[in-house]
């Protein structure tokens, strides 16, 4: 598998009231959602890289290899695109057990997997006790695994997934989210990742597109984006925040984990990490208070030294502050009567008590 990736993507394509227009270019391993709402055009995106639908007007090249150029009326066969595919609803054969259902992936690859990898993807996912089994008898976060695994099989290029925890409850998202990680951090296998889920993009993508009305509205990584606050007027009332990478320092004797970051040390409850382990964490914009002077008794565990970057009024109630701690960007989100009490304006040193730090023991970064 390779950890390389290069996609050039250009295509314009009607629908009957709606059109896509989009131009894009991904240089990184990892993986690149593609975010936005339902119908902002993210699926036709990601149909049109897979060879599932032929655009009206474009060009698309895969590390180097043009798919598709309507000036040349070209047009690669999705087989050919070497691009593995992972449905919202999974599609797995139900007459074939899990095993025969992997097979079928590797069977269809022009290089197949050795023996040896396929026991590695099996491993990988966790699928072992599955193998026998029809996919009636799975749950849908077994499914989901399943159909991960047979992509892979594949031996892609570049692995597409388009949506692949929408359908699943909260329950079944939590038991496949570890897995996705996995196989973020031990493949490297380049990804693109369709979702209108700002929770699992800010726990999974390096690198984001967001999608409005098919127009690209922004694109760059995560961790800059997550703090910008354009993205923050882009997702009207949508919960947003910072998400930022962080190591393991050490683990204190009163139960809680430093984690060092660009921008000083968070304290969160025991984290089982290992020291130097990377770690993501997401603090949410509510989660975030500002103070004129350090508190000297308060609850919270984290108070930062700040300075404000910018501010952006957030409805007639309400206001976006981003913060600089060092290199790294946090975003406060206040009422307008405490930003004219406080005086608040960009330039104006704070201190950033941080009631809430986000840790998933099973989130890292590579």
């Amino acid at each position: 598998m390779t950890a390389t990736m290069s996609v050039d993507v250009y295509l314009s394509h009607d629908f009957a009231g709606f059109s896509v227009d989009a131009a894009f270019s991904i240089d990184s391993p990892g993986i690149t959602a593609l975010f936005g709402p339902s119908g902002a055009g993210k699926s036709t995106i990601i149909n049109a890289i897979a060879g599932l639908l032929r655009p009206r007007e474009g060009r698309i090249v895969i590390n180097g290899r043009e798919v598709f150029d309507s000036a040349k009326n070209l047009f690669v066969s999705p087989r050919a695109r070497h691009a593995g595919y992972v449905f919202q609803d999974s599609r797995l054969f139900p007459h074939m057990s899990v095993e025969n259902n992997l097979r079928f992936g590797w069977r269809r690859a022009e290089q197949p997997a050795s023996e040896t990898d396929i026991a590695h993807v099996v491993e990988l996912l966790g699928l072992a006790p599955l193998l026998a089994r029809l996919p009636a008898r799975l749950s849908g976060g077994e499914r989901g695994r399943v159909a991960l695994g047979r992509a892979l099989l594949s031996s892609p290029e570049l692995l597409l997934l388009d949506e692949p925890l929408a359908a699943l409850d909260a329950a079944r998202k939590s038991e496949i989210l570890p897995y996705l990680e996995r196989l973020r951090d031990e493949t490297r296998l380049p990804m693109l990742y369709v979702s209108h889920s700002l929770e699992e993009v800010s726990r999974l993508a390096d690198n984001m597109i967001v999608l409005q009305s098919g127009r690209i509205a922004a694109q760059g990584s995560v961790f800059e984006l997550m703090s910008d606050l354009k993205f923050a007027l882009l997702l009207g009332s949508q919960p947003f925040g910072s998400v930022i990478d962080t190591r393991v320092k050490e683990h204190l004797p009163n139960g809680l984990t430093a984690l060092e970051f660009a921008g000083g040390i968070f304290l969160v409850v025991k984290i089982a990490r290992s020291a130097r382990s990377r770690v993501r964490v997401h603090i949410r914009a509510e989660d975030v208070m500002l103070a004129l002077e350090e508190p000297k008794a308060v609850s919270a565990n984290n108070v930062l030294p700040a300075r404000i970057a910018a501010v952006e009024a957030q409805g007639a109630a309400h206001a976006n502050i981003q913060l600089a701690c060092g290199e790294v960007r946090l975003v406060a989100r206040i009422t307008q009567a405490s930003l004219a009490r406080l005086d608040l304006k960009p330039g104006s040193d704070v201190f950033a008590i941080v009631k809430s730090v986000t840790v998933d023991p099973q989130i890292s970064a590579v």
